[in-house]
């Protein structure tokens, strides 16, 4: 042990060898490693929500029936499927009458002990409050997927849009979903619960623009920050307030915009993506349920602006063309 005089000595005249601050190699280091953990801790809390967290139990949390939009196909289909399994009794809205019987009986025949209501009604012809309101008087919603949701024909440039194509898809996907929401919100109020659960896209969110599908992007984002701000007023209600946002999902529409015709794997079937998607309901306000979605997020979130604007493009371009 040195005595108290060399350790003095030390201490005012450190030797030659001892640098006064950490040499650039050590704050390198210890900023990767600190890089490092972050990320790892992204990464472990991706796998529990994603794989591992339990999913809510929606008949005990919100109540005992479920509304779904556009119900008879694709994504709004295999929610109605995931939410009976469930138990919850079901309102299923679609314009198609021949659909919602068969879907309603294929339901039934499988779920023997849920109820189920029908509601006729195309969004884009009308104002649908009072249809939805007549169908929800004396009804416990606890449970409102807003999937309803159109799109361009083909690919188009702005100036080239249909009024009437435009005008539709205004009142479908942004008119309808906010009408929808106000007339099953009523109920969850004075209930004091209640989930709502908004289908946005990736065409609106994962990527910063999405040329010649301009204005389905801009009911979409409308969406998003409509779920925002709802979730925050009515949480405190004991309301959660969601968008989900699926990349592509092997649905009639995927197929006649994008050609996707079978499921891989980042394009999920609606009902993988629907069994997803039930797991998430009732947590973060915005989610991209499917796992590779998400992962794809995370990988389109790392490019600059510009790529994307430039890819998004090159994609609406060849299917113009095609």
């Amino acid at each position: 042990m040195l005595p108290p005089t060399c350790i003095n000595h030390l201490t005012t005249h450190p030797p030659p060898w001892l640098p006064l601050t950490p040499p650039p190699i050590l704050l390198l280091s210890t900023l990767g490693l600190i890089i490092l953990i972050k990320h790892f801790t992204i990464f472990l809390n991706w796998v529990f929500v994603t794989f591992l967290r339990q999913p809510k139990n929606l008949l005990h949390n919100y109540g005992s029936w479920a509304l779904i939009t556009g119900a008879t196909d694709g994504i709004g289909k295999a929610f109605a499927h995931q939410l009976a399994h469930q138990g919850l009794n079901l309102i299923l809205v679609s314009r198609n009458r021949n659909k919602l019987e068969t879907v309603s009986s294929e339901l039934q025949s499988e779920f023997q002990d849920i109820k189920i209501k029908t509601v006729e009604f195309d969004f884009s012809t009308a104002n649908g409050a009072g249809f939805i309101e007549e169908a929800v008087d004396g009804v416990e919603v606890g449970v409102l997927i807003n999937n309803v949701g159109i799109t361009y024909p083909s690919a188009m440039f702005f100036d080239e849009v249909d009024e009437k194509i435009w005008m539709d898809i205004v009142k479908v996907n942004l008119e309808g979903t906010t009408r929808v929401t106000k007339a099953v919100l009523k109920g969850m109020l004075r209930r004091k619960k209640g989930a709502i659960v908004n289908i946005g896209s990736g065409a609106a969110i994962v990527v910063p623009s999405h040329p010649l599908y301009a204005i389905y992007a801009a009911t979409k984002a409308y969406v998003d920050q409509l779920s925002r701000s709802l979730y925050v007023e009515y949480k405190r209600c004991g309301i959660d307030v969601q968008c989900q946002v699926p990349l592509y999902v092997a649905t009639k529409m995927a197929s006649k915009v994008a050609s996707i015709e079978k499921r891989s794997l980042f394009i999920p079937s609606p009902e993988d993506y629907a069994v997803a998607a039930i797991r998430r309901i009732g947590y973060k306000p915005r989610c991209t349920p499917y796992w590779a979605h998400s992962l794809q997020w995370f990988f389109a979130d790392m490019l600059p602006e510009a790529v994307l604007d430039a890819w998004r493009l090159s994609i609406g371009m060849n299917r113009r063309i095609n």
